[in-house]
């Protein structure tokens, strides 16, 4: 199982990299080389996540309508030549949208929604295939890998990208994201190769097919999934909704090279991974709730120490604060991870995990919106960029204050739906082992 395990995290690393320069390099060239509203930048950037819903309908359509044998392979691939057109088309909208704003902004459109029609598409399929692979007893060891090699990949990356790009040109960055879509493509047809077995299973039938809606509506129906998923976009909002300003703000603030702040990344993901590898020896003696809790209180002390760089426009003080930002990040992400297995433990982990994928492309989405949206307002009316950005920070701040209210009135043991939502719930299940049958 090792070697499909491994497989399974080219895939993720392969549509995880092509995020990097599009989120971090090509924010930080658009916002500040390009001049470009942080508004319009937020809004492409989040473009791909309010795409997430389709998620649910993606893998419910690749349930009923496996191509050539395979239900997961071909939709898998479709998303990553999508995700590599994607990052490769990027740069080249960038340019456009900063020299002919009416073409630019049609090509970029293009190139995001490629992206993020790709993402989509790949991410709901390979981890629906890690789970039919891996089996409930082995799905958390896979989803180690899986995460291990994407937090490892995204540093390679980011290390790379600041190395081809010492000397920054527009055809240098455009070389750079080819390099890295390449790349990409490369892997994913790696760990695509004799993954998936080849089925001779007949599509579900039409009676028994449910809809997305059957699903988000067995989710919907309780409160405490309701609080659980206002928890994870709050969290996941503020930690996430920095990505496409830490870069800009270190360029703005500090007069970093494109080279310098693309090296952000890979400090953070290597910051997310010793605190991956942190958690495997500290688990068992904090609980999951505690150590979630943690995460949210240094993430919050990471968004202080950041704006306040920016007030003292001290260097090391940044430093400090993306290193216990990414520290924390990791705490964040094994804990509540776990925090949402727990709680899905009646025989529904597929709903809450559907939940958990959308609640952080929903986060990432909205968080991307609010950070440009209030950076361009707080800067228009000050006339000082770096004001727009430490609002930002302190309202991330605040986002996470919020989110440990929310923490603390979880209650694992009443995550069960109840009512109609109990018997939507039962009416999935039943379909479900009908068709495992």
């Amino acid at each position: 199982m090792l070697h499909k395990r491994v497989q399974l995290g080219l895939i993720h690393v392969a549509v995880a990299i092509t995020l990097v320069p599009i989120n971090s390099t090509l924010n930080r060239v658009m916002i500040k080389e390009l001049a470009l509203s942080a508004t319009l930048v937020a809004a492409l950037a989040s473009l791909p996540y309010f795409f997430s819903p389709l998620q649910m309908a993606i893998g419910s359509f690749a349930d009923r309508h496996p191509l050539f044998g395979w239900r997961r392979t071909p939709y898998i691939l479709l998303g990553l030549l999508l995700c590599v057109s994607g990052v490769m088309l990027a740069p080249l909208a960038a340019f456009t949208l900063a020299a002919r704003p009416g073409a630019g902004l049609a090509l970029a459109a293009l190139a995001f929604g490629a992206w993020g029609m790709g993402f989509n598409f790949s991410t709901v399929s390979y981890l629906s295939l890690a789970s039919e692979l891996s089996g409930e007893q082995g799905r958390s060891r896979t989803v180690s890998v899986m995460w291990f090699m994407m937090i490892s990949g995204i540093i390679i990356t980011a290390i790379s990208l600041s190395r081809l790009l010492e000397v920054y040109s527009p055809s240098a960055l455009q070389s750079a994201f080819r390099a890295v879509g390449l790349a990409a493509l490369g892997l994913g047809l790696l760990g695509l190769a004799g993954l998936e077995p080849r089925s001779k299973e007949q599509p579900i039938p039409p009676d028994q097919r449910l809809s997305w809606l059957n699903y988000g509506r067995a989710v919907a129906g309780n409160p405490e999934a309701r609080r659980f998923f206002l928890y994870l976009v709050l969290l996941l909002g503020a930690i996430l909704g920095q990505d496409i300003l830490l870069e800009p703000f270190a360029g703005e603030a500090f007069n970093l090279s494109i080279s310098a702040t693309t090296r952000i990344t890979s400090i953070w993901g290597a910051c997310v991974l010793l605190a991956l590898l942190a958690a495997g020896f500290l688990e068992g003696r904090f609980s999951k709730r505690q150590s979630a809790a943690a995460g949210s209180l240094g993430a919050i002390g990471a968004f202080l120490l950041i704006a306040l760089s920016g007030v003292l426009l001290n260097k090391s003080i940044f430093y400090t604060g993306v290193v216990l930002l990414g520290l924390s990040t990791g705490v964040a992400t094994v804990s509540n991870l776990g925090l949402m297995l727990d709680m899905t433990k009646s025989g529904s982990v597929g709903l809450f995990i559907g939940a958990w994928g959308m609640a952080d492309a929903l986060a990432r989405g909205l968080g991307a919106m609010l950070s440009g949206v209030v950076r361009d307002s707080i800067a228009q009316f000050s006339h000082d960029a770096a004001q727009g950005y430490i609002i930002v920070f302190l309202l991330e701040s605040a986002m996470l204050i919020v989110s440990l209210s929310l923490l603390r009135r979880l209650d694992a043991q009443a995550l069960r739906p109840t009512g109609p939502a109990k018997d939507e719930l039962n009416l999935v299940e039943r379909v479900a082992l009908a068709n495992d049958g």
